[in-house]
């Protein structure tokens, strides 16, 4: 189950990922600024904001097999209709559609992992689908490019849509929950339940009433914060390559999946280390804090190097070190809805986290249009630092201790769940 969710979750970034490598090419064929190119992604980012906060609810209450259904069908027609485009409103329109079906894969992933798998393994869970993205963004570049060059830009963007027809057909044969699966057997079933609470048959809290708990502030201000840092990468890093490191399209192709394998790394790393540690006994508030704060350091450190740097080698060793700190760090900060609310609401709580990581992330894309082509990138990465830090602190502060929301009124009281 959790690699049909990784692979679509890679189809998902080489949809996303197409404009971002073809963006040198297309903004010179349309005539665009760097601000005319912060708002195509920004429209993105809008309908991605706004599908992550209905998103999850929706994928609750139809299921997790419906919901992806349903937004993989969206964004497979959008990313197909991107090779239509003649202009940037009409290439902004598309990515506005993008958006609204790529926004779902987040809140579906994180509750299928609350299905599937007990707490103890679902921060390595979460590193193998969350892996997807990464392997995505590592595969887009040189596969897109070559498919560019080859054939002409157009026909890049039906590479992921024609995967995406594949494995949905292979996701409606094979996934089921748990409780519905026939192939799965008394005993794996009773492991997946092994140190989980039996809130399966619970009512989902009103949308509201989860913002009355800190648990989902704190997954707020840490995505607010840390999430634009990533959409900065995978939006603007061909583009950097490009305007400041003089990169062609090929060379491009060639070198810009560097920083990505290494926020693979950091994936895997960050999600088996928490793993590992609650295996040896830790607490689930000290295994991830210990993992999460290790990790989100490398990013300052690695935006300082590059602007201490002049050298090409070391700047895409500074960007992939912040790839691999912010890997690590949001691997973690994606099991807490799951580490922290029953599993009815999971999808609701990963979407508003998702939701304020859009807002977040179309600001902070404007700002960069309008920075880079009044200045330059090197204020952009002094911001990426504090970001870095203002979100790690920001969510200690008001996490304090990872913990699990009282139950809500009503519902049953789980003896078996684990103290965090």
């Amino acid at each position: 189950m959790i690699g049909m969710i990784c692979l679509l979750t890679v189809i998902n970034y080489i949809d996303r990922q197409t404009l971002s490598v073809l963006a040198p090419t297309i903004m010179q064929e349309f005539g665009m600024t760097n601000v005319d190119y912060s708002r195509v992604v920004t429209t993105f980012l809008l309908a991605y904001t706004i599908s992550q906060a209905v998103s999850g609810k929706i994928i609750d209450r139809i299921g997790t097999r419906a919901g992806f259904m349903v937004f993989v069908t969206i964004w497979t027609i959008a990313s197909m209709l991107h090779s239509t485009a003649r202009s940037a409103v009409q290439l902004a329109a598309f990515r506005f559609l993008l958006g609204l079906g790529e926004a779902g894969n987040w809140p579906g992933a994180a509750k299928a992992v609350s299905e599937w798998f007990p707490m103890k393994e679902r921060a390595f869970a979460m590193a193998i689908f969350n892996s997807g993205a990464v392997i995505g963004a590592v595969v887009s570049p040189p596969l897109i490019a070559w498919v560019a060059l080859t054939f002409g830009w157009r026909y890049a963007f039906f590479i992921g849509a024609g995967c995406s027809m594949v494995l949905m057909t292979l996701w409606y044969l094979n996934f089921r929950p748990p409780a519905a699966h026939p192939r799965l057997s008394a005993e794996e079933r009773a492991y997946i339940l092994s140190d989980q609470p039996s809130e399966t048959s619970g009512t989902p809290r009103p949308w509201r009433s989860l913002f009355a708990h800190r648990q989902t502030w704190a997954l707020i201000v840490a995505r607010f914060f840390t999430d634009p840092i990533w959409w900065f990468l995978i939006s603007w890093l061909p583009t950097y390559l490009k305007n400041s490191r003089g990169f062609s399209l090929s060379l491009i192709g060639l070198l810009a999946w560097i920083p990505f394998l290494f926020a693979d790394v950091g994936n895997l790393v960050g999600g088996g280390a928490s793993s590992v540690l609650l295996r040896r006994g830790w607490s689930v508030d000290r295994a991830r804090k210990t993992v999460m704060f290790a990790h989100i350091a490398l990013a300052p450190l690695g935006a300082l190097l590059l602007l201490a740097t002049t050298s090409d080698g070391a700047a895409l060793a500074a960007i992939s070190m912040i790839a691999f700190g912010f890997q690590g760090w949001i691997v973690n900060v994606l099991t807490l809805p799951s580490d922290c609310f029953p599993r009815q609401d999971v999808g609701a709580v990963a979407g508003i986290g998702g939701a304020a990581a859009g807002v977040a992330s179309m600001s902070f894309t404007l700002l960069v249009g309008w920075v880079v082509d009044h200045y330059s990138y090197r204020p952009v990465f002094v911001m990426v630092a504090i970001m870095a830090c203002v979100g790690a602190m920001g969510w200690l502060s008001i996490m304090r201790r990872i913990e699990r929301v009282a139950p809500a009124a009503g519902a049953p009281i789980d003896a078996r769940v684990v103290p965090a």
